[in-house]
């Protein structure tokens, strides 16, 4: 078996996906709980998580994105004490995760990644929004809007790079996406 072949059947493990999906949801975990922001008005929060959403999605594909995003943000807001986010926090980041995932699989370009960039932040926004507005009132939950656009922004200016660097300094990482 040559090499590359053994690094292929390597990364189609069980164990091996698992293990990777454990640690992305991890990082996510990390980059949405240690920097938080608080938002007053709705009780939320900004912070990183979607620098790692987009860079799971560019870099292991949409369902990876979907799973990792979702629990890892999910997993943070259990941590802090926002238990009544967690089902709504998964539902937003999970589905933002896939949306990028599905929007740059083939191809990063500017258009992909402003497509992208849109629909993740409708569907994160929005979802926020709706709850919160449920929740505290519509005139309140708007104050996240801007809050919820500069993270998606955040996810953009950061995780793609990273996506791209990461791609460059170990092309086999190219395999990894399921």
């Amino acid at each position: 078996m040559s090499d590359k072949e053994n690094k292929s059947s390597i990364t189609n493990l069980p164990a091996f996906k698992i293990a990777s999906l454990a640690i992305l949801i991890a990082i996510t975990t990390v980059f949405t709980f240690i920097i938080r922001i608080p938002i007053v008005q709705t009780k939320g929060y900004f912070n990183f998580s979607d620098v790692i959403i987009f860079f799971t999605a560019i870099t292991f594909g949409p369902v990876t994105a979907l799973i990792a995003g979702g629990i890892g943000t999910a997993l943070a807001d259990l941590l802090g004490g926002f238990v009544w986010w967690v089902p709504f926090t998964f539902l937003a980041h999970g589905l933002q995760g896939l949306a990028v995932g599905l929007i740059l699989r083939k191809k990063i370009s500017i258009p992909g990644i402003l497509l992208a960039f849109a629909a993740a932040t409708i569907i994160m926004a929005g979802i926020y929004f709706i709850t919160a507005g449920i929740m505290y009132g519509f005139v309140l939950a708007a104050v996240e809007i801007p809050w919820n656009i500069l993270q998606n922004l955040a996810g953009v200016i950061v995780g793609v790079p990273l996506a791209a660097a990461v791609k460059k300094a170990y092309p086999p990482i190219q395999n990894y996406k399921w």
